[in-house]
């Protein structure tokens, strides 16, 4: 098929427009003008990719844009063509934008900096794999498929409360644990059987939205509370404490804050302890990252604070094994708010995945997850110290960072605020993949950026600091 039409662009590196924005724009500008009609057929984006000299990212997001859009249509095994009825693109309306951008970028972009994943490549999934089979050829098919207990396998649970109670202080038996398919189920729970309309949540801010919205659709509205290098600021919890509202809980990720990284201070942690009781609202603690200490004294969980009145406590064995694990749990010291949550999970699902809960109750009493999270551990702390190096050699001089003590991820603070829109477009450009500040703020956005480096090479991730640097 000919594809004829050429497109004439002059690229504006000092524009604040990204440059597939500028080349979705360009081609609008020829549909408008006559000189692409509806049916045309457009070359496609290798070629494109070609003709501009530019990265092949680059053009695809560019056609996104306007596939999103309607300009242009794809006709499966023929291409892709200037659509024959055309949209009226109003001012402001574009529905691909920068700020939703990393949801559309993940399958293109080269490098991806995500919230802190690990890596798949270490995962024991062969392990999973074998002690899967050996589960379905070790039990009676009818004990498989019949149905278990809506809070999870009870030899399940009570090897996750063992696991809590000698590694993580906590003291707790298996009829205050709920499995569930991963930490946002948790939290969805905990939402809809703590919170009621017109109620509080206290939140971190910056913090970790997905929360944020599971608390709103209970019905509850978020209060933030500003973080800086020792955690949560106490009084600004105490301010929102003394305002009369009807405050019900405290969201928090003391151990590995959410996103900039800081373990919430001893001296915070007595005092927000002291408060949670004082007033009667709900500690939430979500310790997403706690397999993945380096320091050598672990922090353990506020909820292991034996006169802690009212928690509860979310974690995930997602990062332990692998991100499509759909393993977490939430556990709580109040009878009566369990009782809600076995209620409403055998609404919503009678029960979680029995099989894969046994597969991995069996790496668990083999020792294949000790295992693994003891190379896991040396592998991320070897990562995090390169990532280190790499900071210190192309971003000292633009912008400031703390090194974690454990997790996936660094919290970098450029010196000036940057328009991180243009940055965001500008790393695009070249296939880098960046979390913007928005994505983590209650209202006006903070400045800095959570950078991941458990998912990505080594190579990876210099080509993506050095990136990052040319542009800040």
């Amino acid at each position: 098929m000919l594809r004829p039409w050429k497109l004439e662009l002059q690229i504006d590196d000092r524009s604040e427009k990204a440059v597939y924005l500028q080349i979705a724009d360009a081609i609008i500008a020829d549909i408008q003008s006559g000189r692409l009609k509806g049916g045309t057929a457009l070359p496609g984006s290798r070629a494109l990719a070609q003709e501009l000299k530019l990265n092949r990212n680059t053009i695809v997001e560019a056609l996104q844009v306007l596939l999103n859009e309607e300009w242009l249509v794809s006709r499966e095994r023929r291409g892709t063509f200037v659509s024959e009825t055309l949209p009226a693109l109003q001012k402001g309306t574009r529905k691909t934008s920068l700020k939703s951008a990393p949801e559309a970028l993940t399958l293109s972009t080269r490098i991806n900096f995500d919230d802190g994943h690990p890596d798949s490549k270490i995962a024991p999934i062969t392990a999973l794999a074998r002690a899967y089979r050996q589960i379905f050829q070790r039990k009676a098919k009818w004990q498989l498929m019949g149905y278990t207990h809506e809070l999870g396998d009870i030899a399940f649970r009570r090897a996750i409360v063992q696991m809590l109670n000698h590694q993580r202080g906590m003291q707790m038996n298996e009829q205050q644990i709920c499995i569930t398919r991963g930490s946002q189920m948790a939290m969805y729970l905990t939402a809809q059987c703590l919170l009621e309309k017109d109620s509080f949540v206290m939140v971190e801010n910056p913090g970790y939205q997905p929360a944020w919205k599971a608390f709103e659709h209970a019905g509850a509205q978020v209060l933030p509370v500003r973080v800086d290098g020792e955690g949560l600021i106490i009084s600004d919890i105490v301010k929102h404490l003394q305002s009369g509202k009807n405050i019900k809980a405290l969201y928090t990720t003391p151990h590995h804050q959410y996103p900039t990284t800081v373990t919430l201070s001893l001296q915070r942690r007595l005092e927000l302890v002291q408060l949670s009781n004082q007033y009667g609202f709900t500690i939430i603690e979500d310790d997403y990252d706690n397999e993945f200490h380096f320091g050598y004294r672990p922090v353990l969980p506020l909820s292991s604070h034996g006169n802690l009145k009212h928690y509860v406590y979310i974690g995930t064995m997602s990062k332990v094994v692998a991100p499509a694990l759909r393993i977490g749990y939430l556990v709580s010291n109040s009878p009566a708010l369990m009782e809600k949550v076995s209620a409403l999970r055998k609404i919503i699902d009678v029960q979680g995945d029995a099989i894969m809960e046994q597969a991995v109750l069996q790496l668990i009493n083999d020792g294949t997850i000790k295992r693994h999270l003891r190379k896991a551990t040396q592998y991320y702390k070897a990562k995090r110290d390169y990532t280190e190096a790499l900071l210190h050699k192309h971003l000292a001089n633009k912008a400031t960072f703390q090194t974690p003590d454990g997790g996936l991820a660094f919290w970098i603070v450029p010196n000036a605020m940057p328009n991180w829109k243009k940055v965001s477009g500008k790393l695009c450009d070249k296939g880098i993949q960046i979390i913007t500040p928005d994505r983590f703020s209650c209202d006006k956005a903070v400045n800095g950026i959570r950078m991941s480096y458990g998912s990505v090479t080594e190579a990876q991730l210099e080509e993506g600091i050095m990136a990052i640097a040319a542009v800040l």
